[in-house]
C-alpha cells in the first residue's frame, strides 16, 4: 500500500490507477533541481537540469533533457510548506502541480510508486510560485485559498513542459521552511541564478540585519533536514527513480 495516506490528503491521491501497470519500468527520466546542493544528492550517471529556482528555466532545462533523450520528468528538491501539518524534512510526493489558473496531474502510477518505494511519505498538491512565499500570512492564506500543501518555484514549467510534450512527469518536494517559518531576507539571496549558494551574500544581508540570525540558524537546520531526507529517500528509489 502507499506509505501514508494520511487524513490530510486529498480522497482521491490513491485512485485504481495506482494499481495499473500504466508507465514503462526504466524509461529515462531527467530529473529538474532547483540547486547545486540537490544535484549533488542524484545518482551517478542521472540526466539533471538546474533551474536555480526560476520556472522558465526549470522549463527549458526539461526542454532541453526531453531533446537529449529523457522520457519522463522529475520534479526534485525541497519546498516550503504551506500545510501547519508539515514539518521540516517530510516529504511529499505530488499529485498534481497548480501554475497560474491551471493544474496539471502528475502521472498517477508514477506517484504510487513513489509513495510506496518513499517510507512515511505524503501525498498532496504543490504550488508552483514565481517568487518565494516568504511571510508565515502569506503562506496561511495560500494554503486557504489552494489547498496546495508545498510551495516550490521549478515544478510549474516542469509540469508545462511534460504536458505538452505528452510525458509523464512526477513531483518529489522535501519540506525545508515551514508554514509557522517567517523567512529572514538574508536567506533569500542565499542561492544565485544558476543554482549555486551565495553565503557571502548571506553575511552581506546579515551583517546589515543582525537580528535575522536566529531564523537564518533555523533555515539552516531545517533545510540540512529537507536535503537528508532527500537523500535518504533517493537512496530507496534508485537510478529508476521509482519507474
Amino acid at each position: 500500500m502507499p506509505s501514508d495516506a494520511d487524513e490530510s490528503a486529498s480522497s482521491d491521491s490513491f485512485p485504481a490507477a495506482c494499481w495499473l501497470d500504466g508507465v514503462p519500468g526504466r524509461v529515462p527520466v531527467g530529473v529538474i533541481v532547483g540547486m547545486e546542493s540537490e544535484a549533488a544528492l542524484l545518482p551517478p550517471g542521472t540526466r539533471f537540469g538546474i533551474a536555480g529556482a526560476d520556472s522558465a528555466r526549470a522549463a527549458a532545462e526539461a526542454r532541453r533533457l526531453l531533446d537529449e533523450g529523457a522520457e519522463a520528468l522529475l520534479s526534485l528538491g525541497i519546498g516550503g510548506g504551506l500545510d501547519p501539518a508539515l514539518a521540516p524534512g517530510e516529504i511529499v510526493v505530488g499529485t498534481a502541480v497548480q501554475d497560474g489558473d491551471e493544474t496539471f496531474a502528475v502521472n498517477q502510477v508514477w506517484m504510487c510508486r513513489l509513495l510506496n518505494a518513499i517510507p512515511h511519505s505524503r501525498s498532496g498538491v504543490i504550488h508552483a510560485s514565481a517568487g518565494p512565499v516568504v511571510g508565515r500570512g502569506a503562506k496561511q492564506a495560500l494554503f486557504a485559498a489552494s489547498g496546495a500543501r508545498v510551495v516550490d518555484m521549478e515544478s510549474g514549467g516542469v509540469a508545462r513542459v511534460a504536458a505538452q510534450a505528452g510525458r509523464p512527469f512526477a513531483v518529489i518536494r522535501a519540506v525545508a521552511d515551514s508554514a509557522d517559518l517567517t523567512l529572514p531576507s538574508s536567506a533569500l539571496v542565499g542561492i544565485g541564478p544558476d543554482g549555486k549558494a551565495r553565503p557571502l551574500a548571506v553575511l552581506g544581508r546579515l551583517a546589515l540585519k543582525p537580528w535575522e540570525l536566529p531564523d537564518l540558524i533555523r533555515v539552516g537546520i531545517d533545510s540540512h533536514a529537507a536535503h537528508s531526507s532527500l537523500r535518504a529517500a533517493l537512496a530507496g528509489l534508485g537510478t529508476a527513480f521509482g519507474l
